[in-house]
C-alpha cells in the first residue's frame, strides 16, 4: 500500500528557504534575498620543537563572520538603506540589531539567526537596461560582529 503523506511529521521534511522575515531594530523590511549567514573557526596550528610526531596540532581560534548581503526591489520613497548608509560619518556610523527568521505556514519563525552590531558597508543600486524586462532591485552589504543562531 502507498504512504498518501497524512501519517507524516514536520520531522521528514526540510524547511523550504522562500519565507522569511528580516528586521533591522524594529522596522521589517522586505528582501527578496538573504546570503552569508555563515561563521567560521580559524585554525592555529602548533608544533612544538620536541613533539616526537612530525605533524602539527590543529586548535580552533578566533571566530570570524563573512559580510551578509541582502537584496530588495525598488519601490517610490523607500530609501531605508540609503538613509542608513547615509548616516556614515568619519568612523562613526548607528549599528544596528538584524534579526532573520526563517518562517513556516503559520508566519512562525522556525530558524531565527540574530546578528549583533550591524553596520553598511556597500550600498549597490540597480543595473539599468532599456530591453530588460526585470525589477529594479538594489544590494546591500553588511558587516557585523557575530551571528547567533535559534532553532524554535
Amino acid at each position: 500500500m502507498a504512504d498518501d503523506g497524512s501519517a507524516q511529521t514536520q520531522a521528514v521534511w526540510p524547511l523550504p528557504k522562500f519565507h522569511f522575515q528580516v528586521k533591522w531594530d524594529d522596522t521589517e523590511l522586505a528582501f527578496q534575498e538573504v546570503s552569508g549567514l555563515d561563521i567560521e573557526t580559524e585554525v592555529i596550528e602548533y608544533r612544538a620543537g620536541n613533539s616526537p610526531a612530525f605533524t602539527k596540532v590543529k586548535m580552533p581560534g578566533m571566530i570570524k563572520s563573512g559580510n551578509i548581503t541582502m537584496k530588495k526591489g525598488v519601490f517610490v520613497k523607500d530609501n531605508a538603506i540609503f538613509d542608513w548608509f547615509n548616516e556614515i560619518k568619519m568612523n562613526t556610523i548607528t549599528r544596528k540589531a538584524l534579526t532573520i527568521s526563517l518562517l513556516d505556514e503559520s508566519q512562525s519563525p522556525t530558524m531565527v539567526w540574530k546578528v549583533q552590531n550591524a553596520f553598511p558597508t556597500k550600498v549597490q543600486g540597480t543595473d539599468l537596461k532599456a530591453e530588460g524586462n526585470e525589477v529594479a532591485v538594489e544590494t546591500i552589504e553588511i558587516a557585523h560582529e557575530g551571528i547567533v543562531i535559534e532553532n524554535a
